[in-house]
């Protein structure tokens, strides 16, 4: 069958494997047929040789961790043939650390877990995959188009749920939210705001493409100015850039009791100056939290299909900015200007 394969660490190795063997049943007793797989930035590093890691005992990884299929057979009666499905990325670690032990495998103490298509196990991005019971979430039929998007939306689904948790450490009713970076995980992370029925705000440097009328369309307003020119303190900040300055700007900018949420990733490599001095003022003095959030969990991957299927679905279709028939693969990986989200179709 075909599947995307790279070397990793191998930078460009990237292709179309066509022999690739038939899922083993170790994998899971769930068969599933794959409609599609979305693309991130997570394949774009894993592509240009930064990380990545092959099963063991093997030379190649199969990409694709953003994945959406149908089922051909459940012998565990779990999902029945026809339903859609999309496979939990992350497998607990063997030993396992407190959190793994309990399913939190989000919250991974010892950095042993797996991941398909990223870490030690094979990706979804193959014309055929199996996966266990325990790691199968079944998603509504309207979902058919945009079921891919699940994995991001569990990503800010936990998110969510970790703000909220916070927040109740008082008398607690935010308001406004301040989303930076209007990419997949900023854009579903407005969304997630919206359904809250809080007063959204997202910030990126874009002022063409489809960014500013995607945020507008769901009733929150459209910033391109730098994060200390804004006239509002935000209750909440969900920050998605993982550009430094913008990072410290945002954790400058949140009100008092304000909770930051970080998920953006930065690259590191760059010194700019700080007053931690006066950082740390304000965040003790207005009783502020900062915090990263990472992966998700079985509940969160719930929560993310809830949200999801509340969505209106012509603005979720509109976050998917080309879909790329698999034997094209090499230009479903190369990014585009006005990219939101690339998805390469296995139903050709």
């Amino acid at each position: 069958m075909r599947a995307v394969t790279v070397t990793p660490g191998v930078p460009n190795s990237l292709q179309l494997t066509e022999d690739w063997p038939e899922p083993a049943p170790e994998e899971g007793a769930i068969l599933v047929e794959a409609l599609a797989v979305g693309i991130c930035g997570t394949d774009h590093e894993i592509i240009s040789g930064a990380y990545g890691e092959a099963p063991p005992g093997q030379e190649r990884l199969v990409l694709g961790h953003e994945a959406l299929g149908r089922v051909l057979e459940d012998p565990t009666g779990t999902l029945q043939p026809g339903d859609l499905v999309a496979g939990i990325v992350r497998r607990p670690d063997p030993v396992p650390c407190p959190n793994c032990a309990v399913d939190e495998w989000d919250m991974c103490r010892n950095g042993q877990y797996t991941e398909h298509g990223i870490k030690g196990l094979s990706g979804y991005a193959r014309d055929r995959w199996r996966v266990q019971p325990k790691f199968a979430v079944g998603l509504d039929p309207c979902l058919a188009s945009v079921g891919m998007l699940l994995e991001p939306t569990s990503v800010v689904a936990k998110a969510w749920d970790h703000i909220e948790r916070i927040g109740r450490r008082a008398e607690w009713k935010p308001q406004t939210v301040l989303v930076t970076g209007a990419g997949p995980i900023g854009l579903l992370a407005a969304l997630l705001a919206t359904q809250r029925e809080l007063s959204v705000h997202v910030l990126d440097r874009a002022t063409t493409g489809p960014k500013p009328d995607l945020v507008r369309s769901l009733g929150a307003t459209y910033h391109t100015s730098k994060v200390t020119e804004l006239d509002f303190e935000p209750d909440v900040v969900v920050e998605c850039t993982g550009a430094p300055v913008v990072v410290l700007d945002a954790m400058f900018q949140a009100g008092p009791t304000g909770i930051v949420c970080l998920t953006g990733v930065s690259s590191g490599g760059r010194t700019i100056d700080l007053d931690a001095g006066a950082l740390n003022r304000d965040l003790v003095l207005e009783n502020n939290v900062v915090f990263g959030s990472v992966n998700a969990n079985r509940r969160h991957w719930e929560l993310a299909a809830e949200a999801l299927t509340r969505a209106d679905q012509g603005w979720l279709n509109s976050l998917i900015s080309r879909r790329v028939p698999v034997e094209a693969y090499a230009d479903a990986y190369t990014s585009g200007p006005d990219d939101i989200k690339v998805v390469v179709d296995f139903t050709t």
